[in-house]
């Protein structure tokens, strides 16, 4: 926001966080479409290259725990540098991978790297705004990250139909490099040296300490990261309720999977356009039910034996829309008062979200029923919980940060 109350559509520095952000869940969504080909290739049963993802995002969550503390001591810009490196030198691996251990154990290290830019992109962001700003902000990422499932599952297969399952990880590898060189040439440095902090072991952990004891914050963290796990246990359940239980050809399975994700960028688009009026304390007050909802009526249809194709994906989308909504105004205020420690912040933020996001993924594998019933139900206990999180933690008063009482500043 400038002085007379407008916003930038996306200005470079905004659109170079969204890439590092997005490169995560493209190195998921890209690759989902060719699990039978990975499959037949090495060997393995379909089911079997689902511990790739599981793992993938074990290793998110990991990542975001060690880059924390470093970007809040080193900067900024030098973690990305090591994340980035060793992301695309773990993608050149996934390539070359010739049994499933070796991809799963390069998935993990791919993981580790592109976890570097997602933490310190929500670092950048609130070094760089206030708390109506970053809810601003964070919508301006959830169009990249809504963007990312509509395009890659499509791209994928494309992928896989002209070259194959190897050269969707050589891609990968050549994403990672073209933001290396983006970093080093076109993004400044956010963290001032009076803010840098020189934090041993003992510090880091101590600082973890004190986040897990800041009620306030971990209430949001928990009540981003079990909605965050239900939509990760969507991605994972999605390939067979479609594919195999509808029978819908794996060759459109990317276009259904890409009208949810696109729900996404609406609801965050629409959150950018109001999330100033109204504040992202109360937006996100509003916004926890419709999901909840729509699972609900997703596992009781399913239960009842109604659950047709157009209605779990009307379902589907309804909770991908209001996560475009959640998303950016948890985070805001999760991160409102962690200036201080705005990578640490970050990093626990991150490793929560993909740790449920692992567990969302999990549950789903290994709750086998031939019906939507597993990945329905894991949905409605995940956001029922965030739901009530919510309730007794707004009730006895602990969030109370309104984002609409902040005087916005100007984005630099």
């Amino acid at each position: 926001m400038n002085s007379s109350g407008s916003t930038p559509f996306f200005p470079r520095w905004l659109f170079l966080l969204a890439m590092l952000t997005a490169l995560s869940p493209l190195s998921v969504d890209l690759y989902l479409p060719a699990f039978p080909a990975i499959a037949q290739s090495l060997g393995v049963q379909s089911a079997d290259v689902q511990i790739t993802l599981a793992v993938f995002l074990f290793g998110m969550s990991v990542g975001q725990l060690v880059y924390g503390p470093l970007s809040d001591r080193y900067g900024r810009k030098p973690p990305l540098y090591f994340g980035l490196a060793l992301f695309l030198l773990a993608s050149f691996g996934c390539m070359l991978a010739t049994d499933l251990a070796t991809l799963t154990v390069a998935r993990f290290f791919q993981a580790l790297g592109g976890s570097a830019g997602v933490v310190v992109s929500r670092a950048v962001i609130r070094d760089r705004t206030t708390t109506a700003q970053a809810a601003w902000a964070f919508s301006m990422l959830m169009l990249a990250l809504g963007l990312a499932p509509i395009l890659a599952p499509v791209a994928g297969s494309l992928l896989l139909k002209v070259m194959g399952w190897r050269e969707i990880f050589a891609i990968l590898g050549i994403a990672g490099t073209i933001l290396l060189l983006a970093v080093h040439f076109s993004m400044r440095e956010t963290l001032s040296r009076h803010t840098a902090e020189r934090l041993g072991v003992a510090g880091t952990f101590k600082r973890y300490a004190d986040l897990f004891r800041d009620r306030q914050f971990i209430m949001y963290v928990l009540i981003i990261a079990l909605p965050f796990g239900a939509m990760f246990a969507y991605v994972a359940g999605a390939p067979y309720v479609i594919i195999e239980l509808y029978e819908v050809p794996a060759v459109h399975f990317g276009w259904l999977f890409g009208l949810n994700a696109f729900g996404m960028i609406a609801g965050s688009q629409f959150n950018a356009r109001v999330v100033a009026r109204f504040g992202p304390a109360a937006l996100l007050n509003a916004i926890l039910w419709p999901p909840f909802l729509a699972a609900l009526v997703a596992l009781t249809a399913t239960l009842a034996g109604y659950a047709s194709l157009p209605l779990l994906m009307a379902c589907f989308f309804v909770y991908m829309f209001s996560m475009g909504m959640l998303s950016p105004n948890a985070v805001a205020l999760a991160m409102a008062s962690q200036g201080h420690r705005a990578g640490s912040a970050s990093a626990v933020i991150g490793a929560v979200q993909f740790l449920f996001g692992t567990l969302g993924a999990v549950a789903v594998s290994v709750w086998v029923m031939p019906s939507a019933i597993p990945l329905t139900g894991v949905m409605v206990i995940m956001m029922g919980t965030s739901l009530l999180i919510h309730h007794f933690g707004h009730r006895h008063n602990i969030l109370i940060l309104h984002g609409s009482d902040i005087e916005p500043s100007a984005l630099k």
